[in-house]
């Protein structure tokens, strides 16, 4: 199986799980999101790697058009069917990977990722993509799982990140956030970080982590090196806290 087919099944079988999700469904961040799109008016956006679609609705109120694009077209359904529930019906779906994008140049005012990035099989071709459907003048903003700028810490939260979701590429350092938005040709600075605590039991049950992988999971956390345990927060149910941030591009 290839590793687009593998997140489109992986999310394809949590679509509902996500879309309920207290993690995804709230946060300061949305509100950041709704706000920057509401002081562009009749903006036209695009959220990228949209998954149950919680930026869109967040923004739709805001904004004359919304596309929520995403690979995996069980999430898709999902956002249909929640937008049509809230009256929203500025928001349309479409289906495909963030490497390819099917607008024509010049298409949206906002391009807006969340929490997906981390999945992408390739972000510099993304980057490309998304630089080739903004207006002139258009704007970036990414929230995505940050890694840590330590090599300990930043090799546990990724092997934790790849035990629970098979389909995880990696969670990028700020530094290279900024690298790889240069690379495809914009001005990008980190707008804010915080810590995003993660219940233990929901956050593998949401991804259908296999029985296996969640022992390995509890083992990696229990044997953890001191500093890493306290870095991450890590609790006696293997609870523990994410490093996120948002970035902005232009």
């Amino acid at each position: 199986m290839k590793h687009h087919d593998q997140v489109a099944d992986a999310f394809g079988t949590t679509a509902a799980a996500y879309l309920t999700s207290a993690v995804h469904a709230t946060g300061a961040d949305l509100q950041t999101l709704a706000r920057k799109v509401a002081a562009t008016p009749g903006a036209s956006v695009l959220d990228l790697g949209c998954g149950a679609g919680h930026v869109s609705f967040a923004v739709a109120p805001h904004a004359q058009s919304v596309v929520a694009y995403d690979i995996a077209e069980p999430m898709l359904a999902t956002v249909a069917g929640a937008a049509a529930e809230r009256g929203l019906s500025n928001i349309h779906t479409q289906q495909g990977p963030a490497e390819k994008l099917p607008f024509d140049d010049a298409s949206f005012d906002w391009v807006l990722s969340r929490m997906s990035a981390h999945h992408w099989h390739g972000v510099p071709a993304a980057l490309k993509e998304v630089k080739r459907v903004l207006k002139p003048g258009g704007r970036v903003l990414f929230v995505d799982i940050a890694g840590a700028d330590h090599p300990l810490l930043d090799t546990h939260i990724q092997a934790i990140e790849l035990l629970r979701d098979a389909s995880h590429i990696r969670d990028y350092r700020a530094d290279e956030w900024i690298a790889l938005f240069e690379g495809a040709g914009f001005r990008a600075e980190v707008r804010s970080r915080w810590r995003l605590p993660l219940e233990f039991d929901a956050w593998v049950a949401r991804m259908r982590t296999p029985p296996e992988r969640v022992i390995a999971i509890k083992s990696m956390w229990k044997n953890a090196p001191d500093e890493v345990r306290q870095y991450f927060a890590v609790q006696e149910d293997g609870s523990f806290e994410l490093d996120a941030l948002m970035i902005e591009a232009k």
